[in-house]
């Protein structure tokens, strides 16, 4: 339970259905003005989801978070952008954090299911589960939840995959719930509406170290203000004039240097996956799969092979900004069939 409408509206659904419902809430107290933080409920306190769980009459409990997150994801997301790639960190709570800590903590309190307001479904299958997109294409966050286990697919529910968020937003206002109009929150929980340049600057001072700017022949054109501050594909902030649109083609944290292009520059088909995580769907031979690059990219025809150890992503045509340190999630029609975090961009 953040407080916001998604998990409260999952909420009063299931107390609808005959469930006996608590509410738990993962807080985490960054080391900065007190503040409290409700993950995926940008700023909102955990008074907020009270106060839905005393709207609904369940039980409400809150449980911090902070050490799990400052180790399973704050840390990596700092070392992630020193190392020059850019992650997810949403993907990364759910796996470690929200399906790992808090499934425990509901599993500890006698509960059957951790439920949550993410838009998928879990699908089941004899004696396995699948993990399916949401009725509503424009919500789906199957993206974000590829890593799930058998086991914790097992215990999870998603109230909300069957519905769109425009009927979400109705059945809050019949709920009379709290939360019913509040705004969907965009951003990284525990930057709490910050800059992540700013977060990963006071996290790792190191990461102000300036170095050279190059273009796809080598020569130096400007500098930049330290790796972790840039990604593959960005356009704006890059301080420099080349008469064309100027992209990032490449970041290299060795050298300590980016390298932009033209914009078929950032066009690429192929790349490596590394931590490949299938769910029921073996990867072993090629496969002819969708593959989503970033939540927000149009899932594409691509082949995908077993390759050293990892796994090989070929797409039907080029895609812009294959960007290392993100995750390349696979579908099989409406179905996730596994994912990875991309780790090399071969051409």
């Amino acid at each position: 339970m953040s407080g916001g409408v998604d998990s409260s509206v999952a909420a009063a659904l299931l107390k609808k259905q005959g469930h006996e419902v608590i509410g738990l809430t993962m807080c985490f107290h960054p080391a900065r003005a007190g503040e409290v933080v409700a993950p995926c409920g940008g700023s909102k306190s955990e008074e907020e989801a009270e106060n839905v769980c005393r709207a609904l009459g369940i039980r409400h409990y809150s449980f911090d978070f902070t050490a799990e997150l400052e180790k399973e994801v704050i840390a990596n997301f700092c070392r992630e952008y020193l190392l020059g790639r850019t992650p997810n960190p949403c993907v990364r709570c759910n796996k470690s954090v929200k399906f790992d800590g808090l499934l425990k903590k509901a599993l500890s309190l006698g509960a059957r299911f951790l439920a949550t307001g993410h838009y998928a479904r879990v699908i089941k299958g004899g004696s396995s589960f699948s993990l399916g997109k949401a009725k509503d294409p424009s919500k789906d966050q199957s993206y974000f939840l590829y890593r799930l286990s058998q086991r914790q697919l097992q215990h999870t529910l998603f109230p909300l995959g069957e519905y769109t968020k425009a009927e979400v937003r109705r059945m809050a206002r019949e709920f009379n719930l709290p939360a019913a109009d509040k705004p969907d929150s965009q951003e990284i929980c525990f930057l709490a509406g910050g800059d992540y340049r700013e977060f990963v600057r006071s996290h790792a001072p190191q990461a102000v170290t300036p170095g050279p700017v190059l273009d796809t022949a080598g020569a130096r054109i400007g500098t930049h203000q330290g790796v972790a501050f840039y990604t593959v594909g960005q356009r704006e902030g890059l301080g420099i004039a080349l008469g064309y649109p100027a992209y990032i083609t490449v970041i290299d944290p060795r050298k300590n240097s980016i390298v932009v292009g033209k914009k078929e520059d950032v066009l690429k088909k192929t790349f490596l996956v590394k931590q490949a995580h299938c769910i029921g769907y073996p990867l072993k031979k090629r496969v002819a799969l969708m593959v989503k690059i970033r939540y927000n990219h149009q899932e594409a025809p691509a082949w995908v092979i077993l390759y050293q150890k990892k796994l090989k992503v070929t797409f039907k045509e080029a895609q812009f900004a294959v960007t290392p340190g993100q995750s390349a999630v696979f579908y099989d029609c409406d179905r996730v069939a596994g994912g990875g975090i991309i780790d090399t961009v071969l051409e």
